[in-house]
């Protein structure tokens, strides 16, 4: 297997993640495993009404992966990305913000980004389609 060549920020993200963890009350929780390589990330999200905006608000995100550099970093960074931002500026991260923040991904890597935007996609939809359930 060919080795793979991390820059600095993807290799800081990889071996010192800051949001690698659970959410036991996680008020949203998604799994996705990409069917390429069979990378696996679990994000946790908390969420809290935000009391001068009315907006609903990520206020915790955590993630569990069982992958590559690539996919840990990748998971890590998006976390990062989610934390403090609303519902809907959360769902508007995509694999091309993750692979900036990360400062890119060699080519053959950048299927991992997408780990984390549709894992973070798919914990918003279910939060919303339990919010909806409970009205």
């Amino acid at each position: 297997m060919a080795e793979v060549d991390y820059n600095k920020i993807v290799r800081k993200h990889f071996m010192y993640p800051k949001f690698m963890g659970e959410i036991k009350d996680a008020e949203a929780v998604a799994q996705i495993t990409n069917p390429y390589c069979g990378d696996t990330m679990k994000v946790y999200l908390k969420i809290k009404k935000d009391k001068k905006t009315g907006k609903e608000k990520i206020i915790d995100a955590k993630f569990q992966t069982m992958g590559c550099g690539a996919a840990i970093a990748s998971s890590d960074v998006t976390c990062e990305l989610a934390r403090g931002k609303t519902i809907q500026q959360a769902s508007e991260i995509t694999k091309e913000k993750i692979l900036k923040k990360l400062g890119g991904l060699p080519a053959a890597k950048v299927h991992c980004s997408l780990l984390g935007q549709d894992a973070l996609h798919l914990a918003i939809k279910n939060y919303e389609l339990k919010a909806k359930k409970i009205k």
